[in-house]
């Protein structure tokens, strides 16, 4: 039975696959996105055009500015500043809209009584966990650790989102992902970054020491467990998402110069690009490793990740060599005045 899902933050990295993915399992979806810097609004468009408006409405709204939800079966809460390095400069957007619009979209679902009470899954990240050690994985009851104004943000909102479902009884669910990559991702992000550098032949910035490891989730894989949770988890329950894939930082840039030097040879001279790692000087509160147990959500929804990192890698780097005006679309004054702003002074 087709539902209508309300998906925030639709045209962004993440968004736009689960709004594509709804679209094309016959749901109808109910669009929101500000359209900040990080958004794709040709999105609206193309959408628009193949599904036409019964099937695809949108609103270019700030969430905390929604007046009400139409009688929506769900809420997939994917608007969020994200970037943790802007979360440093500047925390201001992050609270207002990662903690103040999150509670503005759970009252907006409290005065729906009237209706059916729709369910409401925030998306959340691992690093509201903290930093682990050598060994150990984070579950849905490692207590909450946030180190970052980002991460602070986004575990004050889960704190919202759960506090909703115990007090009044809303069909809440959380998500907390590790990091996604793939087509499409803004490159403030590590993995389209060092792309667009090392393909153009720049230096490759890579924080303190490059150690810091992470588990890395094609973003097709996390709209499927997305998916999986809007449909079959329980309400009030956490499920965490991970893609089985630690990697150092440095092992990822390595990984994409190797790739590169292969599929469109090295740098003039016969350099690898590996010789165009820099390490800079760390970002204050960096956390050493994040690494989800997702056996959780495999065992309970029967979600595991399909995309290893070798062939998740391969198509995302794929990807970014065959749409080099999509990047030179994103990459304006405004972003060449943040990469300044973050590397040149390291």
């Amino acid at each position: 039975m087709a539902r209508l899902v309300a998906v925030t933050g639709c045209c962004g990295f993440i968004g736009r696959v689960v709004t594509e993915a709804l679209l094309k399992r016959g749901d109808y979806v109910y669009g929101v996105d500000a359209l900040t810097y990080a958004a794709d609004p040709t999105l609206v468009a193309d959408w628009l055009s193949q599904y036409g408006p019964e099937r695809f409405h949108f609103v270019c709204q700030d969430i905390n500015a929604l007046g009400r939800f139409p009688e929506v079966d769900a809420v997939i809460n994917l608007a969020a500043e994200t970037h943790v390095d802007n979360s440093l400069s500047d925390n201001t957007r992050f609270v207002a809209t990662n903690i103040n619009g999150v509670a503005h979209l759970l009252e907006m679902c409290r005065a729906m009584r009237h209706y059916e009470i729709p369910r409401f899954v925030q998306i959340s990240t691992d690093e509201v966990y903290g930093s682990l050690g050598e060994t150990g994985y984070f579950s849905e009851t490692t207590p909450y650790d946030p180190r970052s104004p980002y991460s602070a943000s986004k575990a004050s909102s889960d704190h919202i989102v759960s506090a909703y479902h115990h007090t009044y009884g809303l069909p809440t669910l959380i998500t907390n992902c590790s990091n996604n990559y793939g087509p499409y991702q803004f490159p403030e992000k590590l993995i389209p970054l060092i792309i667009n550098n090392a393909r153009n032949g720049k230096e490759l910035p890579v924080y303190g020491d490059g150690k810091n490891i992470r588990d890395w989730l094609y973003v097709v894989d996390h709209c499927e467990a997305i998916l999986s949770v809007l449909s079959s988890g329980k309400a009030g329950e956490t499920y965490n998402i991970g893609g089985n894939s630690e990697k150092q930082n440095v092992e990822v840039v390595q990984t994409i110069c190797d790739i590169l030097d292969e599929q469109t040879g090295c740098l003039p001279g016969g350099q690898p690009r590996r010789t165009l790692i820099r390490f800079v000087k760390d970002r204050p509160g960096h956390d050493r490793r994040y690494a989800i147990d997702a056996s959780k959500i495999s065992r309970e929804l029967g979600w595991q990740p399909a995309v290893r990192f070798e062939e998740g890698i391969r198509q995302t780097i794929k990807w970014y060599l065959e749409n080099p005006a999509w990047i030179s679309s994103v990459i304006d004054g405004s972003y060449r005045e943040y990469y300044e702003k973050m590397y040149g002074n390291r």
